[in-house]
């Protein structure tokens, strides 16, 4: 019987040793360990504003991305990097997409100087990245080697896949001029969230490294977000919890949803008497005052503008979990993308067959679709259940956004109430509360009415009789 003998520890340890030599310690930039830079990367990216100091320069437009230069301390060390790199065995890639060589996965790779880079992307800067973006990374990192020659390509793609939140370039090339090519190309996008023109171009440069946000979000017209929304629900992990209590039960209350100045502003605006109020009939069907659109304050219309946009859609999509718009990730993507592998490993493998993702058909980008009302209600104001609602029903997302309604009490009326179709149970009562977003999903047994406001909201201690009012923003959305 053939045996193989235990290492001692000592033995352990010297084999150990040698491992660790043949990884090359790298230093990176400085401007990492700096925390006044940190600190200063940080603010900026949670505002979508500029920050540089020395060689790090970060831009949000169109998108964040951020250029570090000299990313590498030691040339020595870049230079046989290089040297590694070059030496790897290169795959040609081509396709309608792309046309360059690329390397297999350098995580299984041993070479001192490719051993120690890896080291650091995935320890020292990427625990600087997941404090520069607030949000805990995953521990995966891809990480190849890219080689272009003359001809080669790759053409406008928007690097997204499951889980990838950052995307990095670190580029070891020549002296490089624009004239030569290969610069990365930033595109604005249009209203429909496709690429639309190149607004920026960054060109290649020896041990620089390039990083940018991979989020449909983030280069979806985030400004307008960020100028109405409270940071808070702009935050993708916080988005993520409330997606999973909108999930459980169907509804949530999402608070101080709008910053506070908007707020203020707009609420304001509503009392004004330019408004137009045209009164809502027939009285056995409701009762309540609806804002003439052409008549709008401009802080009210841009508020309205808000919930009609698409970046507003995909937040929706975020907070619940449905598919409001044709770029919020579905089941049928994760299919596709199943079709896609099986269908790339059957043309590298030579086999036959059907193509299962070439017999579907093709779905061309849905629409957002809403429906929506600015309302003013007071004392006699109701809405009544019909007769034919039942038969009209349809699996909708409602949506609510009061105002001025900062003294409301529950016994003046005035909240929504959801019941089943010919029951008298109420299943959910969504009371007025000041800046407070109200999501409700409804399925067609499931109808709505807003409660009869009563002589006790005349109490209220505010001066004329406008200002008694509570106003909304109704919206309903469909996948």
């Amino acid at each position: 019987m053939n045996c193989k003998r235990q290492r001692d520890d000592g033995e352990n340890a010297e084999k150990g040793k040698k491992r660790k030599k043949r990884e090359e310690r790298v230093k990176l930039s400085p401007l990492l360990e700096d925390e006044d830079v940190k600190k200063g990367v940080k603010e900026a990216w949670s505002h979508r504003a500029q920050y540089s100091h020395g060689g790090l320069e970060l831009d949000c437009h169109p998108f964040p991305h951020c250029i570090i230069r000299n990313f590498i301390q030691s040339d020595s060390f870049t230079e046989n990097l290089q040297r590694e790199l070059l030496d790897l065995n290169f795959h040609e890639k081509s396709n309608d997409l792309y046309k360059f060589n690329q390397s297999d996965d350098l995580k299984k790779r041993k070479e001192p100087h490719i051993t120690g880079l890896r080291a650091a992307l995935f320890g020292r800067f990427r625990s600087w990245l997941g404090e520069v973006l607030g949000v805990e990374l995953e521990p995966t990192v891809d990480v190849s080697c890219a080689k272009y020659q003359y001809t080669d390509v790759l053409l406008c793609h928007d690097d997204e896949l499951e889980g990838r939140r950052v995307a990095f370039i670190l580029y070891l090339v020549p002296p490089w001029e624009s004239s030569d090519g290969g610069t990365l190309d930033l595109f604005s996008t249009d209203d429909h969230f496709q690429p639309h023109s190149v607004v920026k171009s960054l060109v290649p440069s020896w041990n620089t490294l390039v990083l940018f946000e991979v989020s449909p979000v983030s280069f979806h017209q985030e400004t307008l977000l960020l100028e109405w929304l409270n940071p808070l629900y702009l935050d993708v992990d916080y988005q993520s919890q409330v997606q999973q209590e909108f999930e459980d039960s169907s509804e949530i209350q999402l608070k101080n949803f709008l910053k506070e100045e908007k707020f203020k502003e707009v609420s304001e605006a509503l009392r004004s008497t330019d408004v137009q109020w045209t009164k809502q009939g027939p009285p056995n069907r409701r009762c309540y005052e609806v804002a003439s659109l052409v008549s709008f304050p401009q802080c009210v219309s841009a508020c309205w503008e808000l919930l009609c946009s698409e970046a507003f859609f995909l937040l929706l999509s975020n907070f619940t979990g449905l598919r409001l718009h044709y770029l919020s990730p579905s089941d049928e993507d994760e299919e596709e993308e199943k079709d896609q592998e099986d269908e790339e490993e059957r043309e590298a493998t030579g086999s036959s067959g059907d193509t299962p993702s070439a017999n579907k058909n093709n779905k061309e980008p849905s629409t957002p679709l809403c429906v929506g009302e600015l309302r003013r209600w007071a004392h006699g104001s109701y809405t009544l259940l019909h007769d034919g609602d039942a038969s009209k029903a349809e699996y909708a997302l409602d949506l609510l956004l009061p105002l001025s309604c900062p003294d409301w009490q529950t016994e003046f009326g005035g909240f929504t109430s959801y019941v089943a179709n010919e029951e008298d149970e109420e299943l959910l009562m969504v009371y007025p509360e000041e800046n407070s977003l109200a999501l409700v999903y409804r399925d067609k047994e499931t109808l709505k009415f807003v409660k009869h406001i009563n002589h006790r909201s005349s109490t209220l201690p505010i001066g004329d009789s406008c200002r008694r009012a509570v106003y909304d923003f109704s919206f309903v959305y469909y996948e």
